[in-house]
C-alpha cells in the first residue's frame, strides 16, 4: 500500500517494512536477531527454522524494492553476541546495500562489531523533516518514524470471532512500525480519533476502520 506523508511517498509492505520511495530506503524495526539462539541456549525448544525466516524476508524485500539503503530502527539484535552473529555477519556481506542502525534498548552489542561490518550505529537520524528513532518521540517540526512498541490491533466480527494482527500505527506526526522479527510479541494500542491503523494480514496491508476495532 502506498501512502503520502509530507509530500513523500512511502510503501507499506506486508512483511512489516516501509519503503521510502524518494530516498530509495527501507525502514525496518525490531528484528531481534539472535532471539532464537538466545532462548535455545537457555534450554527453550524454539524451532531452528525460525533462524532463517527473518533473513528470507529481508531478501524478499531487497528483491522487491532494490533499495540503496536499509535503516534498522532499533533492536536489531536481541541480546549479547551469540551463535547467530556469524549468520548475521554472513548476510550483511551478501548484500550491496548501505546499512544504518538506530540504537534501540536491546542493542547492547559493542559498536565495534557493527563497524567491522560497515554498519553505522547512531542514536537518531534526521532526513529533511523526518526524524528516525527507536522509541516514539515528539519533536516540533518533524514526523517521527519509530518502533519499540510492536503495535498490534484486535479486529472483531459480528459474532465472537476476532483477529489479532500486527499493524502500522500512525498519528498526526508519527508512524510506529510493527516488529519485523518473526519471534516477537505485540502490544495492542487503543486507537483514538485521528489515528490511522494499517493492519497486516497474509500478503495484504489494509486500512482498518474504527468500527472493526475495540
Amino acid at each position: 500500500m502506498n501512502i503520502t506523508i509530507r509530500n513523500q511517498i512511502f510503501t507499506l509492505h506486508h512483511l512489516g517494512a516501509i519503503y521510502w520511495n524518494d530516498k530509495k530506503t527501507l525502514l525496518i524495526s525490531d528484528v531481534h536477531f539472535g532471539k532464537v539462539a538466545h532462548f535455545r541456549k537457555h534450554g527453550i525448544a524454539i524451532p531452528r527454522a525460525l533462524l532463517n525466516e527473518n533473513y528470507n524476508n529481508l531478501d524478499t524485500l531487497i528483491a522487491s524494492f532494490d533499495p540503496e539503503k536499509i535503516i534498522f530502527l532499533g533492536d536489531l539484535f536481541h541480546s549479547i553476541l551469540n551463535a547467530e552473529w556469524e549468520l548475521f555477519a554472513d548476510w550483511t556481506t551478501s548484500i550491496r546495500q548501505e546499512i544504518i542502525l538506530i540504537e534501540g534498548n536491546h542493542d547492547v552489542i559493542a559498536k565495534e562489531n557493527y563497524l567491522d561490518l560497515d554498519i553505522a550505529v547512531i542514536p537518531e537520524l534526521r532526513l529533511d523533516d523526518f526524524l528516525l528513532t527507536h522509541h516514539p518521540v515528539e519533536t516540533n517540526g518533524y514526523f517521527n518514524f519509530c518502533g519499540h512498541i510492536h503495535p498490534g490491533v484486535k479486529l472483531f466480527g459480528l459474532g465472537r470471532q476476532h483477529l489479532k494482527l500486527a499493524c502500522f500505527f500512525q498519528t498526526a506526526n508519527q508512524m510506529i512500525l510493527p516488529a519485523f522479527g518473526s519471534f516477537t510479541g505485540k502490544y495492542f494500542i487503543a486507537p483514538t480519533n485521528g489515528n490511522i491503523i494499517y493492519g497486516i494480514a497474509d500478503a495484504t496491508v489494509f486500512k482498518v476502520k474504527f468500527s472493526e476495532q475495540v
